[in-house]
């Protein structure tokens, strides 16, 4: 199964998924990012005042917005070095809703996500028959772990791609998943 095609998920496709997006494709999988928000929500200068975009605005003019912003503070807290990173991946962040690409496995970063991926499928008619495994992490929103999440991600995704049988071996794999990394994995099977 080393020609899995996988999706990672989070909310705004800025922190998470892009850090477990850079590490698959670093390892050579076959691999795209995206978010299920209405919108591209960063930390503002007030917790009350986020920095809001749409989706398919390009991570270089996200970055010279903060940059024109406040360059020491988004310097400081990390979202410039962030939105470098992934500018450096792929364009702009992409909203999973709207992508007509099929997934051998959609990872989310929280369960919030993985609701609304599911909510999607459950709102579509199946056309091809064809399954998804859907699978959650929590992985809390900050650039520490982000990291960590990415190689548990990594992690998962190699033992996937050396399965023979993903189908059958699924459950077990997440079973063994949860007990080395100690953190609870949700998943189901929807369809395309």
């Amino acid at each position: 199964m080393d020609d899995l095609y996988i999706a990672v998920v989070c909310s705004s496709n800025m922190n998470r998924s892009m850090e477990a997006h850079a590490f698959l494709a670093k390892k050579g999988f076959k691999v795209k990012s995206y978010g299920t928000g209405e919108k591209v929500k960063l930390p503002g200068a007030s917790a009350d005042r986020p920095n809001c975009y749409e989706f398919g605005v390009p991570y270089d003019d996200i970055y010279n917005d903060l940059l024109e912003k406040d360059k020491a503070y988004y310097t400081q807290n990390g979202l410039l070095h962030m939105l470098d990173r992934n500018r450096r991946i792929k364009p702009c962040p992409e909203k999973f809703q709207v992508t007509s690409e099929r997934f051998d496995v959609i990872i989310t970063c929280e369960e919030r996500v993985y609701d609304q991926v599911i909510e999607w499928f459950g709102s579509k008619r199946s056309v091809y028959n064809q399954p998804v495994h859907v699978i959650n992490i929590d992985i809390q929103d900050n650039h520490e772990e982000a990291t960590i999440g990415a190689f548990f991600i990594s992690d998962m995704v190699t033992k996937m791609a050396q399965s023979e049988d993903l189908d059958n071996d699924i459950d077990e794999l997440l079973h063994d998943f949860e007990s080395k990394c100690h953190r609870a994995v949700l998943n189901c099977i929807m369809f395309y």
